[in-house]
């Protein structure tokens, strides 16, 4: 498709580059929702004077409807956008952005979708269809055990996932580690509990708290609940997890002052499975919590790391040096691009 759509621009360059901007105008619509042109201009970088010409195309496609409130995507306007986004990914060069980025990691695979999360929240929710989507194509059928880490991103991408990934398939959604001291909702027990619930699947709760004493942590892998989570864990077909960065996390959980002094001393810029690294991967910090270790990856088959937006990109980079070969990263234009000019500074 790609050589296709290069041919078309060589002989109509103006038809090509008009498709374009009226694609990433009807994206930027759905993204920002209801929004209006001043504002759709400057994150198009077009004048308002080109941005009223091509909605006021749109809308006479019966695409969008405008009101006081700002301009919206019809059902036909969705219908069409859907349709565009494959071929459009690839000739706006996506595709080849992902195979560059995934040479550039040392992983498997990339996935990007349009947009930078930082700026339009709506990008998370494109992530996370593509995590439904390539769950799809790599867990096998029959039962597959699945370990979640909790955080803002899993919890967008857990309202995602459909019935449609437990066609033929038994899933078990279980916490990759114990809770993580943050909000409830975005614990891996209620992202896990979600999960099963769009998915039609079951999951099994981890109830154990953010650190423990070497004096706790003997008695809680006695307790039998534990016991059976963990035993679940060891048989993970699958992993999705986040990757966060590491002062952000710190000051989120509400750690010790002194224990971010110390992360910002010994420059950590990710995080990811309760390890602290910096932006040579190098860990330098570690919550002693019970579960998934990053070393137990190198077993697992489909590990999925979703992370997105211009600000996680020096932690995304980070951890791809502890990550294991056979990582999908599933991210966004602003992380992805912002990764790649970093390589070629």
């Amino acid at each position: 498709m790609r050589d296709e759509l290069s041919a078309i621009e060589a002989v109509a360059p103006d038809f090509v580059g008009v498709v374009k901007k009226r694609y990433q105008v009807l994206q930027h619509i759905d993204w920002l929702a209801p929004v209006g042109r001043r504002t759709l201009a400057e994150q198009l970088k077009l004048s308002e004077r080109v941005i009223r010409t091509e909605t006021d195309f749109l809308k006479a496609q019966g695409l969008l409807n405008s009101s006081k409130s700002g301009m919206v995507l019809t059902v036909k306007g969705q219908e069409v956008l859907d349709q565009l986004k494959q071929v459009m990914d690839q000739f706006l060069g996506l595709r080849q952005t992902e195979r560059e980025l995934s040479r550039y990691l040392g992983i498997e695979h990339c996935l990007i979708v349009s947009g930078n999360s930082d700026e339009q929240p709506k990008v998370l929710t494109e992530m996370g269809k593509l995590v439904n989507s390539t769950l799809q194509l790599l867990l096998p059928q029959g039962q597959s055990v699945v370990a979640v880490m909790g955080g803002t991103t899993m919890a967008k991408a857990a309202h995602e996932l459909s019935t449609d990934l437990s066609k033929k398939r038994n899933l078990i959604f279980v916490p990759a580690r114990g809770g993580i001291g943050e909000s409830v909702d975005i614990q891996a027990n209620a992202v896990c509990a979600e999960m099963a619930s769009q998915t039609g699947g079951k999951h099994r709760a981890l109830y154990v708290p953010e650190q423990v004493s070497e004096k706790t942590y003997a008695p809680l892998l006695e307790e039998p609940s534990v016991q059976e989570v963990l035993k679940l864990i060891e048989r993970s077909r699958g992993v999705l997890h986040s990757i966060g960065e590491a002062i952000t996390m710190a000051e989120r959980r509400d750690m010790p002052i002194e224990t971010i002094k110390m992360l910002k001393e010994k420059h950590a810029v990710g995080e990811a499975f309760g390890y602290f690294f910096n932006a040579q991967g190098e860990v330098v910090y570690k919550i002693p919590r019970i579960g998934l270790q990053i070393r137990d990856l190198l077993n697992i088959p489909c590990v999925l790391a979703v992370a997105g937006g211009t600000s996680k990109a020096q932690a995304i980079e980070a951890y791809m040096h502890l990550a294991p070969q056979q990582t999908w990263l599933i991210t966004d234009e602003g992380a992805a691009n912002s990764i790649l000019q970093g390589a070629t500074l």
